[in-house]
């Protein structure tokens, strides 16, 4: 992530190639990795903030599953796998990956893709609003 990333993230550092957070003074950042390896920080716990910029800025996006639905999340990307979990009403779901499997209609349409929303487990994605009819994320591999 470059410095003004950072910057327009925290509003705790200034663009170029410097940065300075509380009392101690990162030199030349150009990713947040950067910052951690740096050797002119003076205050550890300052080195590690900015850490923590990234880990809140790569945070999964995550979806919504449709409103009124509780929905089975299955082992693999059909109705023949078996069920693994329930999510309750209101969910919200990160999308690993995709992938085709069976034909299945829900509230947001006839679809085929699968999300993946964690090792092993998979919902259909008529059921998620992801606001597409194809891919949101990479194919599951």
């Amino acid at each position: 992530m470059a410095i003004e990333e950072i910057a327009e993230t925290t509003g705790t550092a200034t663009t170029g190639t410097t940065a300075t957070t509380g009392t101690a003074t990162i030199a030349n950042i150009g990713t947040a990795d950067a910052a951690a390896s740096a050797t002119d920080a003076t205050n550890v716990t300052a080195a590690t903030d900015i850490t923590e910029v990234t880990d809140v800025t790569a945070a999964a996006v995550t979806y919504p599953i449709a409103p009124g639905y509780q929905v089975n999340v299955r082992s693999g990307p059909g109705t023949t796998y078996k069920v693994v979990k329930v999510l309750p009403y209101n969910s919200r779901v990160p999308i690993r990956c995709q992938r085709h499997g069976q034909k299945v209609s829900g509230p947001y349409g006839t679809s085929d893709i699968w999300d993946s929303i964690a090792p092993g487990q998979y919902v259909s994605d008529t059921y998620v609003r992801t606001g597409s009819d194809g891919f949101v994320a990479a194919p599951c591999g």
